[in-house]
């Protein structure tokens, strides 16, 4: 009995550690190379208005982000505790992406719940983070405080709506064990931008767009992208070796 539970642990923890592939759909398949484009064109937009006013930009911003991000992993993704996680293809064998088995409202509620974790837990976490990181404690309180905002929709709500509260796949996540996909290569591309963001901020170029949070914001969007990219096709299923 006690080697058939260890089995049975062993073969769970293998599908728990399972990169997440994307629904098998056209509509699927179309959207998810089309929401990074669409999220980044967005940005690209606005960035003026955000160097001449970054609360306000920010904050009208994370309403179609928020929209984009909820689309995205109502039509692209598998929710958490469904059967739609993709197994780990043998050698020489391909990757099949996962199938729709979900209906639209059990997809639906966990996408709100997971946009609702990102904005009020999310938020204040990766806000500790910026500060911790060398962001102005005393002054800028809602830059910082939507600059995070911003960080969480891209990188929180595919993880929470994939993952759900699983302790043992975000200990994984937390630490870096999890092995990538386009949802947690996003996640890692966001944080990753975001610090090599923080780079032109003490330059002395005298530049507006150098003002906090701006460039913070703009290397979490573009390492969002990035990342989605590397970790969706060209390192899709590795780790990251921190050593």
């Amino acid at each position: 009995m006690s080697a058939i539970g260890t089995a049975t642990k062993a073969a769970k923890q293998q599908q728990a550690s399972a990169p997440i592939s994307h629904l098998d759909s056209d509509v699927a398949k179309i959207f998810t190379h089309l929401q990074p484009v669409l999220i980044l064109t967005s940005y690209y937009l606005q960035f003026r208005f955000l160097v001449a006013d970054p609360v306000t930009t920010l904050l009208t911003s994370a309403v179609p982000l928020s929209i984009l991000q909820t689309a995205y992993v109502v039509i692209c993704l598998p929710p958490t505790g469904s059967s739609n996680v993709a197994s780990t293809p043998k050698p020489g064998q391909k990757r099949k992406a996962a199938k729709v088995d979900a209906g639209l409202g059990a997809k639906i509620v966990p996408a709100i719940l997971s946009l609702v974790l990102a904005v009020f837990l999310g938020t204040p976490v990766l806000a500790i983070v910026l500060v911790l990181f060398g962001a102005p404690l005393t002054t800028h309180q809602p830059h910082t405080l939507l600059c995070a905002a911003h960080m969480s929709l891209l990188a929180s709500i595919p993880l929470i709506y994939v993952h759900g509260v699983h302790s043992g796949r975000w200990r994984e996540i937390v630490s870096l064990d999890s092995p990538l996909d386009e949802v947690f290569g996003a996640a890692v591309g966001t944080l990753l931008g975001a610090w090599v963001g923080a780079v032109p901020i003490p330059l002395d170029w005298d530049r507006e767009w150098q003002k906090w949070p701006v460039t913070i914001v703009t290397g979490a969007y573009v390492g969002f992208a990035v990342g989605k990219l590397v970790g969706g096709y060209l390192l899709r299923g590795k780790k990251i070796n921190m050593t």
